[in-house]
């Protein structure tokens, strides 16, 4: 008996799909640390301008989403996979498009929803249909939207408490209704169009944890497409299309890039391996996608923001684009027409 368990461990993995068959060193794990490493710059940033209260809503979304997941694996009787890292990441994305100032019970209760609701509801880690995080974030937005829609102006310096900071919108928030040079003057209080690029581009205004600063979510989508984490044609197509559709209706294309979470949403979001289509052509036509959907809320919706329902929307559209427009692998030849005699 002993030798026949030895010979069946030794046994090499048996392929049930079709082939080619590619092997790859690098597991679910890796990839999800590659992820937290390229958000570590936006969530150390957070935290010096934010203060405190965005390192406690870090740590409670984190460690509720963790919390969440090892519960609820235990009472159903399944594998508990903390090790895979899949949580945290997760917990980490929620709190960075959460508001400093959200409170520490709602970020939890978020958190909780994101994990158990949007991904162990439909059989966790490859089985969910929604971007977890986004839908976390979506479900407290619904519930709470005076809480997740109230922002604080960094002070321009290291804060250690939330009070310390003052209240204002964040610039998507101002330039609501506004379009081409009123929606720069009332985002930079005056007409320098340079200035406010620059503070929209440093993230020095207020705004989501980790959204605000453009050159760090950068940074980060550097190190993704340098270790071949995620493909570049998502966030691509997300960015062009909003860039298009925001000069069509009037809006300023670069004022659209680099206000709300819009990048932070293309490099972390669209590039998700589950809720996002599997093919090239598939990839580009969800970024476009989420990226006309994102402008056109921003243009006519209730909330300023339209990129966590765009993405949403269209991690909905996803299974039909993967049934319609698969990879194939080598061609059938046409029949030959038959001449009769």
């Amino acid at each position: 008996m002993a030798n026949i368990i030895e010979e069946k461990a030794t046994l090499p993995a048996v392929f049930l799909g079709s082939s080619p068959h590619i092997a790859s060193p690098v597991d679910a794990q890796r990839l999800m640390a590659n992820a937290l490493i390229s958000l570590a710059p936006c969530t150390i940033y957070g935290v010096a301008v934010f203060g405190l209260h965005a390192l406690f809503t870090i740590v409670v979304s984190t460690g509720a989403a963790i919390g969440a997941e090892a519960l609820f694996r235990r009472l159903t009787k399944q594998d508990i996979r903390i090790k895979d890292l899949s949580a945290a990441l997760t917990g980490l994305l929620l709190a960075l498009v959460l508001p400093p100032s959200t409170p520490l019970w709602m970020t939890a209760l978020g958190s909780v929803f994101a994990i158990i609701v949007a991904k162990e509801f439909f059989g966790g880690l490859g089985a969910n249909v929604f971007n977890p995080a986004l839908a976390g974030r979506a479900f407290l937005i619904m519930s709470f939207p005076a809480a997740i829609t109230t922002w604080h102006n960094p002070p321009g310096r290291f804060v250690v408490s939330l009070p310390d900071a003052l209240s204002g919108a964040t610039p998507l928030g101002a330039a609501r209704g506004l379009s081409g040079a009123e929606a720069i003057a009332a985002v930079g209080g005056g007409s320098d169009y340079a200035s406010v690029m620059q503070t929209l581009f440093l993230g020095t205004h207020g705004g989501c944890i980790g959204e605000t600063s453009i050159l760090l979510i950068l940074l980060g989508a550097v190190y993704l497409l340098v270790t071949q984490t995620i493909d570049w044609r998502a966030p691509a197509a997300m960015l062009g299309a909003s860039a298009l559709a925001s000069a069509a209706l009037g809006i300023d294309p670069l004022f659209t890039l680099m206000s709300g979470g819009l990048v932070f949403g293309a490099v972390f979001m669209a590039t998700d391996y589950v809720t996002a289509p599997l093919t090239a052509v598939g990839k580009l036509i969800f970024g476009a996608g989420a990226g006309l959907i994102t402008v056109l809320i921003r243009k006519w919706g209730a909330f300023p923001e339209g990129v966590s329902y765009g993405l949403l929307i269209m991690n909905a559209v996803t299974p039909f684009l993967n049934h319609f427009i698969q990879k194939k692998y080598g061609f059938v030849a046409k029949a030959k027409k038959v001449v009769k005699p």
